[in-house]
């Protein structure tokens, strides 16, 4: 290993943790606040009862979370343990880093002012995602959440502070103590999943040193290897959402645009930083199905719309 490729892997590493710290930090106060402030008696009230409408529901939520891949995840896993049906937390977390105002800015930008992609981009990323959200709730009726020994406990501890409370009316805490409680929990939050972006920008700053995208461009000579590949590269090469569509532009001499749509729809739903990141979060089983039906239904999308736009 050359010095050149020791500094080229350690620029593209520190790129994206730098790329994305802000956005998991933006993802654990969201879900610091979630965990402090939103009840399950109001989630409740708020989920529609239908399964085929909590799953749209969930899928057109992340609008108003201008969250990436990265912070997604803590935020989906703590609105799943406060009530959440599976359904409409999958669907949140899928569409939420392409959805979101901020990235739908970028990809206008990207492609030249042009609300053609960005169309194509919302519009496949939704239909992707209701129908994922849609076979997993059926396929996972129990939520197949990780917990830590230490979750485990704080559990049991609030379990029994229930049964006390039937008995004890608690006080409100104030103000200033809910803030302090979504700061500690922020923090917690932080750490938990801090390690696994880490671990996961590292990987895939390997995968981009080691493996010449060349070699893979070369591949793309029809629809369907062509979308293959650029599926293969947004999981590769891991890019922030608010950023994925600059460099996908740059492809547009080379790739169709239902190839195109692919790497834009793809990589911020499945990456290296967050597949770690899910296996950190939910049982292996469910992150292998998940992975295996965003794929399916992705490369399904993108020949659409290679069939409709070219």
């Amino acid at each position: 290993m050359t010095v050149k490729t020791i500094l080229q892997l350690n620029t593209i590493f520190l790129s994206m943790i730098m790329e994305a710290i802000p956005f998991v930090l933006l993802g654990v106060l969201i879900s610091g606040f979630i965990q402090i402030f939103l009840t399950e008696k109001w989630i409740a009230r708020m989920m529609p009862k239908n399964r085929f409408l909590a799953s749209l529901f969930g899928c057109g939520i992340g609008i108003l979370f201008p969250a990436c891949e990265c912070g997604i995840v803590p935020i989906t896993r703590r609105l799943l343990k406060k009530g959440v049906p599976l359904n409409a937390g999958v669907g949140f977390m899928l569409t939420g880093p392409i959805i979101n105002p901020i990235v739908l800015f970028s990809t206008y930008i990207a492609f030249g002012n042009d609300w053609k992609m960005v169309g194509i981009r919302a519009g496949m990323a939704i239909a992707v995602a209701l129908a994922v959200s849609i076979i997993v709730g059926f396929l996972f009726p129990v939520l197949p959440l990780r917990q830590s020994v230490a979750e485990q406990q704080a559990a049991a501890a609030l379990a029994v502070s229930d049964i006390q409370s039937m008995t004890v009316d608690p006080p409100k805490p104030s103000l200033k103590h809910q803030l302090m409680d979504v700061l500690s929990h922020s923090v917690e939050e932080f750490f938990s999943v801090g390690k696994y972006l880490v671990l996961g920008a590292f990987i895939a700053a390997c995968m981009q040193t080691f493996i010449p995208t060349s070699t893979l461009l070369h591949l793309g000579s029809n629809p369907l290897t062509a979308s293959l590949i650029m599926i293969g590269l947004a999981f590769t090469m891991s890019l922030c959402s608010e950023a994925d569509a600059f460099i996908a532009s740059s492809f547009r001499s080379t790739f169709s645009t239902g190839a195109l749509s692919a790497f834009l729809v793809y990589g911020p739903m499945i990456d290296i930083k967050n597949t770690i990141m899910l296996l950190a979060s939910f049982k292996g089983k469910f992150v292998v199905v998940l992975i295996a039906l965003v794929t399916l239904f992705t490369l399904a999308g993108s020949l659409v719309v290679g069939r409709l736009f070219g």
